[in-house]
């Protein structure tokens, strides 16, 4: 059911002030709202913006001589194509003498538990999940965390206390899952409103208010010192470790990819003639593919990689040639060679570090070897490149470096 506000008089005719605005907003300009208040797309049409931020829909129409504000939704559920259709049904049925909101109670007689509409909202956004995995785990988390609680609970008896009950216990024991939940429950909450099915505002909004405040402090991965990286890899030639999980391990830090971005690999990436080695946007983090400059050493690894390959796709194959090392097989790795608590991910740390204190590579090149995205929006309209021949210098002084003692 709507969020419905009637006016205690009745609604009076008032005297024209020039022509109404008519579709005026744009999604642009929605989402650069952020002061509180009412603003106008037409025809009794608003984006209303809460003080905690949140937006949603409303309607200013008259039903019985009343002047009424109808809810019809969140942003986040209800596209401004969708609230313009939805505003111009309800005005119609408004003209006609008819109350749009108590048709609405009467067609939904059965109001969905959360379990259901979570279902629901989960199946309807199946197409704008990353991957397979994002999708398991955007519902897993909430049958983790809500369904125990909120799970058979109808979505229009969920009070800002249920909330709060779901996400208290493990908004300070696990931050990032307790994000996602609370997300997750906005969303699904979000289109029980949409829907009709509830009255007021969301439960969620607001709710962190009455949460302790996560603490600010960002562990970043272990970072062996790029000093130390040349006796790293001379001992990494006589490690007790796989022959796939070795090469696979110098390879990551030679183009200071990600593990995923390795182990993963295959060969219909690698680009022998122009020594290029071409990581799909699908395995990459900003989901853009990505060229990596491959140096001597790098084809090197490529050629022994082959042996071992036995006509599978994976460069770098685990115990099956069609299969690839696990995301945890170079891990183990560095555990068996007692590093302590470096991480693998450390590595691409290394680089940055060599190339900030040991080069004078401009900063947009390091950061394109990364495959970084740049957070100065001004900066990165100026660096629409991928300054890849610039990065093949950086990564073959990279490569001399690391390889500088021992020579192969």
């Amino acid at each position: 059911m709507w969020d419905v506000m009637r006016d205690e008089t009745d609604a009076q005719p008032r005297k024209p002030r020039g022509r109404h605005p008519d579709k005026r907003l744009s999604w642009p300009r929605i989402r650069a709202l952020t002061t509180p208040g009412r603003y106008a797309d037409g025809n009794g049409l608003y984006v209303l913006v809460e003080p905690s931020g949140a937006k949603r829909w409303v309607l200013r129409t008259v039903i019985a001589r009343r002047r009424c504000d109808l809810g019809l939704g969140g942003l986040s559920t209800v596209s401004l194509a969708d609230a313009r259709d939805a505003a111009a049904r309800l005005r119609k049925v408004a003209r006609q003498g008819g109350d749009p909101l108590a048709e609405r109670r009467a067609s939904r007689t059965v109001v969905p538990t959360f379990r259901e509409a979570a279902t629901r909202v989960h199946a309807a956004h199946a197409a704008t999940f990353r991957n397979a995995k994002h999708q398991a785990q955007w519902l897993a988390s909430l049958e983790a965390a809500a369904f125990p609680l909120l799970g058979d609970r109808r979505v229009a008896t969920i009070t800002p206390a249920d909330v709060l009950a779901v996400l208290a216990p493990i908004w300070t024991k696990t931050p990032e899952t307790a994000r996602r939940v609370k997300q997750r429950l906005r969303t699904v909450l979000d289109w029980a409103h949409a829907s009709g099915y509830c009255t007021g505002s969301n439960p969620v909004i607001g709710i962190e208010k009455a949460l302790p405040k996560p603490k600010a402090m960002r562990r970043h991965h272990e970072a062996l010192p790029y000093a130390k990286l040349p006796a790293f890899l001379k001992a990494l030639e006589t490690a007790s470790i796989g022959h796939s999980a070795r090469l696979a391990l110098e390879f990551l830090i030679l183009t200071a990819g990600r593990t995923s971005e390795v182990v993963k690999a295959e060969w219909r990436e690698i680009d022998d003639e122009t020594r290029t080695w071409t990581v799909p946007a699908l395995r990459m983090k900003a989901h853009r593919a990505h060229r990596v400059p491959l140096s001597d050493r790098c084809l090197a690894i490529l050629r022994e990689a082959r042996a071992l390959a036995d006509g599978g796709p994976y460069i770098f194959p685990g115990r099956s040639p069609n299969k690839p090392l696990s995301n945890m097989a170079l891990l183990m790795a560095l555990r068996r060679m007692e590093m302590g608590a470096f991480t693998v991910h450390g590595f691409r740390s290394s680089f940055r570090d060599w190339a900030a204190e040991c080069t004078n590579v401009p900063r947009a090149i390091c950061e394109a070897a990364l495959a970084h995205t740049l957070r100065d929006k001004t900066e990165a309209a100026y660096h629409r490149s991928d300054l890849f021949e610039r990065r093949r210098e950086l990564m073959a002084h990279w490569s001399e470096f690391v390889l500088k003692r021992g020579a192969r």
